[in-house]
């Protein structure tokens, strides 16, 4: 039911934004200098379609290989394909045909705006990605803005995206996420579902799916609590709170179960674009330029063993273990953004 129900949800039901009930598929992040300048090119039919959540704008993408499943008019393919620029790619991968007839009826005018073609949109189900012909460890970076949680083998698009990953590529995404699981018959609710909430993942199932994936160590980046504003709605989900989050998963061998303290420690060098002053790994570790910042050793391989090297010095190796970080256990993760901000002085792992 699921993939008929997001085809007619989004391909029929929804003619635009303005038609959703809740605030589930809708993006309140303010956007950077270069992603507001970058919307500006994108066309207009493209974004009155856009259903994401959040903003799937990893630092650093030059010249990167990206997959956008779930990539639905194109807006966020159009976007990222601006600043991989001319020598990166993004492919986006989409089950409705009315939203790709969008997408592609746009592919020129884009080319034409940015003065080069490197987009291209592929039908399908991300739940059958083997099926689509993409080449095993060819993408830097996978994308996904609030379409996990409408299908229902969650666990096969995990694990797909682990193997089309390059090693050191990252898997980052918005979605919704309950505090609880909701309960199955909710699933089976057209609007419920197409709304992205009784798909939604209990944010404990996500962490053991994206572990059994091989995404040792997912990190939170930034989560807000959800309105549900429409009576009828929030009667039906009464007691279930819902988040908006985003989150990076690192394909990264090395990586432990747990934050391991090796006595290490990184300097940023403040050579990201737009993040001169500070380079966010997540919602615990806000790095400082030119200060030293001590960091747990999966911390550690996810800025040495990716793409983001270039910019960082590294202090230590693994030769020596003094255990765990504090304060690393597995406690809800959410609602900790904005009140516990990491501090330069006081790193979390």
């Amino acid at each position: 039911m699921n993939l008929e129900n997001s085809q007619n949800y989004y391909g029929k039901v929804l003619e635009g934004s303005g038609d959703l009930r809740t605030d589930a598929c809708c993006t309140f992040e303010m956007p950077s200098p270069s992603v507001r300048e970058a919307l500006r090119n994108v066309h207009e039919e493209v974004k009155a379609r856009y259903y994401g959540c959040g903003l799937v704008v990893p630092q650093a993408l030059e010249e990167a290989r990206v997959l956008d499943l779930g990539s639905g008019s194109g807006q966020d393919a159009y976007l990222l394909a601006q600043l991989v620029g001319p020598n990166g790619s993004v492919t986006g991968v989409d089950a409705t045909p009315e939203q790709l007839a969008v997408a592609n009826a746009h592919k020129q005018w884009h080319a034409d705006r940015f003065g080069f073609a490197n987009v291209d949109f592929v039908e399908g189900d991300i739940v059958k990605l083997d099926q689509l012909g993409l080449e095993p460890e060819s993408f830097d970076v996978i994308v996904s803005n609030c379409v996990i949680n409408l299908v229902a083998d969650k666990p096969a698009v995990f694990a797909a995206a682990h193997k089309l990953l390059k090693p050191g590529g990252e898997l980052y995404f918005s979605d919704v996420y309950a505090d609880r699981r909701v309960p199955a018959q909710l699933l089976n609710d057209p609007v419920l579902h197409g709304e992205c909430l009784s798909g939604a993942l209990y944010w404990g199932d996500f962490d053991r799916i994206a572990k059994a994936a091989g995404f040792a160590d997912p990190r939170l980046v930034t989560d807000r609590p959800m309105a549900i504003n429409d009576a009828e709605i929030a009667a039906k989900l009464a007691g279930i709170n819902f988040v908006s989050a985003t989150y990076r998963l690192f394909k990264l061998a090395g990586l432990e179960p747990q934050c391991e303290d090796y006595g290490q420690a990184v300097v940023y060098k403040g050579t990201v674009p737009e993040n001169e002053a500070m380079f966010e790994l997540d919602a615990h570790h806000a790095i400082e330029a030119g200060r030293v910042f001590p960091v747990c050793g999966n911390s550690w391989l996810m800025l040495a063993e990716t793409r983001f090297a270039p910019h960082f010095d590294f202090i230590g190796d693994f030769s020596r273990h003094y255990g765990v970080f504090p304060g690393c256990g597995t406690a809800v993760p959410f609602g900790q953004s904005d009140a516990n901000p990491a501090k330069p002085e006081a790193p979390c792992c």
